[in-house]
């Protein structure tokens, strides 16, 4: 057992235990119970899950969060369009978001394989000042794809 002001006491029975922590006026908390013996100690348990909580909270603040965003794009897509597409993945970039760039092949394009190959190499090139390729360009059926991260 533990008084609350963080002595040891040693080994006291259950009843004896409880008493002391009703003459603190405080609570018997069991902080290991899976210790031989186990180990409680005295004190304010509301307070105590007050204080957990209000880690847990400061704990959830400092994690950084970010979402996969996705661009999509045709082989065929023409530069002024591409410009504006760029655009927003430096808006994602700048929000600290991931961008997947998908190449879509329709039909008789899937034989274009090669420039949507090249149009993904040319998307990494214009943004590698605030991007870098975190997954380079693989195939998944009739889309190609690549994930840009933010660089830091």
């Amino acid at each position: 057992m533990i008084d609350p002001d963080g002595n040891q006491i040693g080994v006291v029975p259950t009843d004896k235990a409880l008493a002391a922590a009703k003459d603190f006026g405080l609570d018997l908390v069991e902080v290991s119970p899976n210790a031989k013996p186990p180990v409680c100690k005295i004190m304010d348990y509301g307070r105590f899950k007050y204080e957990q909580t209000k880690k847990q909270q400061e704990a959830k603040k400092k994690q950084s969060t970010f979402q996969v965003k996705e661009i999509k794009v045709r082989p065929k897509t023409g530069d002024h369009d591409l410009g504006v597409k760029l655009g927003h993945i430096r808006k994602f970039l700048d929000k600290k978001d991931k961008v997947k760039v998908t190449v879509m092949f329709r039909g008789r394009e899937i034989t274009l394989s090669q420039a949507g190959r090249e149009l993904l190499k040319r998307i990494a090139e214009s943004l590698e000042d605030v991007a870098v390729v975190e997954q380079y360009p693989k195939f998944e059926g009739r889309t190609m794809m690549m994930i840009l991260a933010p660089k830091s």
